[in-house]
Order: C-alpha cells, then structure tokens, then sequence
C-alpha cells in the first residue's frame, strides 16, 4: 500500500483505468470490479470506491480517457505527420480499436450503460472527447463551424465502427477495418461537398444532419 498510499483521486483513476474493464467483463461496471482492480494495483480499496463515487459512468469514463492517452502515445506527432489527413483519422481510429479490443465484453456492458437515456448527455460528451482528441492529433486547427461539423461527424463515424465491432468475428477485424474505410470515405466526399456548396445559405447544416443521420445508420 505504500507505493499508492500518496495518489491523488485523479492519479488512482489513470492508474487503474487500464485494468477496470478486464475486471468489468465479469463483475459488470460495478463496484466490485473497482475492488478487484484496487487490490490488483494496491490500493486501499476505500480511496479506489472514492475516486469512482459516481459509479459505472465514472469507471467508463476513465477507461475512455486510458484509450485517448494511448491512442496517443502509440501514435505520435511524428508518426501522423506523414500522412494525409484520411489516413491520420483512419489509423487514429484504428488505435483505438486496438486499445479496446481485447476488453469488448467490457465495452458490450459500457455500451448497455451509456445507451440509457439518463446517461446520454455524458455519453455525448464521452463521444465528442474523442472525436476531439482525434482531429487535435491530426492536426485540425478549425475554430469555425467545420470545428463542430467535424467532430460530429466522427463521433458518429467512430460510435457506428464500435457497433460493428462489438459483433466482428473476422480475422484480424477485417470487417470492422472495412467498415471504417467505407465511413471515412463518406466523410472525404462531403468535406468536398461542403466545399461545393459553401456560401449557400443553411446549406452545410442541413447536409451535415442527413450526413450523420447516414453514418450512424448505414444502408446496408
């Protein structure tokens, strides 16, 4: 305990994010996987249930915030530098699918959590937080409406590819990963369309709702 025993609230949460969900799986988002993560780590098991006193939505929460860090840290500045931005927001998405993906029971059960209708403002948010970490790795610098266009639109390309891969069963994900192609691709043409109709007045909104209304329910 003593190695832990002088963690702040916010450094016990980074320290047992990446381990909550393993625990998750099995025990659901509940208190008792804090316990088996706390005790995992070393820490006293009363400051873990603390530094998670909001529950299943705070546990999510600081898993999500593992995989933004690690997204970038397995992706850095160095690295996106030399791609273009399609294939910079392809491979960030990516990373993040790699992060997840040996915790998807986990992810199943955060899903089921952050569908529930009291939680979808915070879910909102948990989306938007890393479409955000996205485009700032990439690079993006808008400031005006293509700030918001932007990031709405990957939440909804990143939070349709997670419903795909929360049922893949092919090798390597290869549906999951050509899934994410073909929505990126979606996103390439109506940046180009946003381009070809600007200036035309309410233009880019209504095309942006019908856009997002396509990417988070595809045709199949």
């Amino acid at each position: 305990m003593t190695e832990t025993s002088d963690l702040t609230l916010d450094e016990v949460r980074a320290l047992l994010a990446p381990i909550l969900p393993r625990h998750a799986a099995f025990d659901g988002w509940r208190p008792q996987a804090v316990a088996m993560a706390a005790r995992e780590k070393g820490v006293d098991p009363d400051i873990a249930a603390l530094a998670f006193a909001g529950g299943a939505m705070d546990m999510i929460d600081a898993w999500f915030a593992h995989v933004d860090t690690a997204m970038l840290a397995a992706l850095p500045p160095e690295k996106l530098a030399v791609l273009s931005i399609r294939r910079r927001i392809t491979a960030l998405v990516e990373a993040r699918i790699d992060v997840i993906a040996r915790d998807r029971e986990a992810l199943r059960r955060a899903w089921s959590i952050l569908a529930l209708p009291t939680n979808a403002p915070r879910a909102a948010k948990l989306g938007w937080r890393a479409a955000d970490a996205m485009w700032r790795a990439a690079g993006d610098t808008a400031t005006d409406f293509a700030h918001y266009s932007k990031r709405l639109t990957l939440s909804a390309v990143y939070a349709s590819t997670l419903l795909v891969f929360l049922n893949d069963e092919s090798e390597g994900l290869a549906d999951t990963r050509a899934f994410l192609a073909r929505r990126i691709e979606d996103v390439m043409r109506f940046e180009k369309l946003k381009a070809q109709v600007k200036g035309a007045s309410g233009g880019e909104r209504l095309s942006l709702s019908r856009f997002i209304g396509r990417l988070r329910y595809p045709a199949v």
